[in-house]
């Protein structure tokens, strides 16, 4: 089947559900991916979402979608992990979080949940950081 695809440069609007508390505060100082040493953060949600937290228990892997606020949009092509002796690469086929929308995917161990609150292991967001969604991971508890 085929179809028109929209008008290039068409706009979307997202807006936070919450934000990235992390003694994270600058990329230097970050993991590149969480696995590799990212401190406990806590996600704070905004109370319009409450209700969407019910049922999320410790023991749970999540899925985060973040917005990159930091990101540069202009990148299309980067060094594998800022390693200069790396070929330059297409940021599709990296996990760079400069890219022309840097939605940030983060897979977290959820390890308490306390009110509008989830203190997470393995996030290398950024402290304020804002969250655009949060989804399980299927077929993984703990």
């Amino acid at each position: 089947m085929w179809f028109d695809p929209p008008v290039s440069g068409e706009s979307y609007v997202l807006r936070p559900i919450g934000w990235v508390q992390s003694p994270l505060i600058d990329r230097e100082s970050a993991p590149k991916q969480g696995d590799e040493g990212a401190p406990e953060a806590w996600v704070v949600f905004d109370t319009s979402v409450r209700d969407a937290l019910r049922d999320v228990r410790p023991g749970t892997d999540m899925l985060i979608l973040t917005w990159l606020d930091r990101a540069r949009r202009d990148v299309l092509v980067v060094h594998p992990r800022g390693d200069l002796n790396r070929p330059e690469t297409g940021v599709f086929n990296t996990r760079s979080p400069d890219r022309p929308n840097p939605i940030g995917l983060h897979r977290v161990g959820v390890l308490e949940v306390a009110g509008l609150r989830l203190r997470v292991r393995d996030l290398e967001a950024l402290d304020g950081t804002p969250v655009l969604d949060v989804k399980p991971v299927l077929g993984t508890e703990r």
